[in-house]
Protein backbone atom coordinates (compact mmCIF):
# COMPACT_ATOMS: atom_id res chain seq x y z
CA UNK A 1 0.00 0.00 0.00
CA UNK A 2 2.53 2.94 1.17
CA UNK A 3 6.68 2.29 0.71
CA UNK A 4 8.10 2.23 4.07
CA UNK A 5 9.90 5.58 5.19
CA UNK A 6 13.32 5.29 5.08
CA UNK A 7 15.66 7.28 7.26
CA UNK A 8 16.16 10.91 6.75
CA UNK A 9 19.67 11.59 5.27
CA UNK A 10 22.80 12.25 7.27
CA UNK A 11 24.27 15.77 7.80
CA UNK A 12 27.33 15.66 6.32
CA UNK A 13 30.19 15.78 9.29
CA UNK A 14 30.81 19.52 10.19
CA UNK A 15 33.68 21.32 10.82
CA UNK A 16 35.19 21.93 14.03
CA UNK A 17 35.10 26.44 14.46
CA UNK A 18 38.14 26.27 16.08
CA UNK A 19 40.53 24.59 13.88
CA UNK A 20 38.18 23.23 10.70
CA UNK A 21 38.77 19.69 11.04
CA UNK A 22 35.90 17.13 11.00
CA UNK A 23 33.87 17.52 14.46
CA UNK A 24 34.11 14.24 16.54
CA UNK A 25 31.19 13.02 17.98
CA UNK A 26 32.56 12.98 21.53
CA UNK A 27 33.98 16.79 21.67
CA UNK A 28 30.90 18.03 19.17
CA UNK A 29 30.64 20.29 17.55
CA UNK A 30 34.64 20.50 18.35
CA UNK A 31 37.66 17.49 17.26
CA UNK A 32 39.31 17.67 20.61
CA UNK A 33 39.25 19.08 24.15
CA UNK A 34 41.93 21.15 23.16
CA UNK A 35 39.44 23.13 20.79
CA UNK A 36 36.90 22.76 23.24
CA UNK A 37 39.42 24.68 25.77
CA UNK A 38 40.25 27.33 23.20
CA UNK A 39 36.54 28.26 22.73
CA UNK A 40 35.68 28.31 26.45
CA UNK A 41 38.79 30.60 27.47
CA UNK A 42 37.31 32.88 24.06
CA UNK A 43 33.96 32.89 26.12
CA UNK A 44 35.55 33.92 29.17
CA UNK A 45 37.74 36.38 27.70
CA UNK A 46 34.61 38.07 25.82
CA UNK A 47 35.82 37.69 22.51
CA UNK A 48 32.35 36.30 21.53
CA UNK A 49 30.79 39.99 22.36
CA UNK A 50 27.63 41.04 20.91
CA UNK A 51 27.95 44.82 19.87
CA UNK A 52 25.49 47.12 21.04
CA UNK A 53 24.61 50.93 19.78
CA UNK A 54 23.28 52.88 22.02
CA UNK A 55 20.78 55.79 21.58
CA UNK A 56 21.78 59.41 22.29
CA UNK A 57 18.37 60.49 23.62
CA UNK A 58 18.26 57.20 26.35
CA UNK A 59 21.22 57.40 28.89
CA UNK A 60 21.30 56.29 32.48
CA UNK A 61 21.54 60.21 33.84
CA UNK A 62 18.20 60.94 31.81
CA UNK A 63 16.39 58.36 33.72
CA UNK A 64 16.74 59.52 37.07
CA UNK A 65 15.38 62.79 36.25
Amino acid sequence: MSEPKSAPPTAAPKSCPVCGKPAQPRFRPFCSARCQTIDLARWIGGNYRVPIAEDEGSSADEEDE
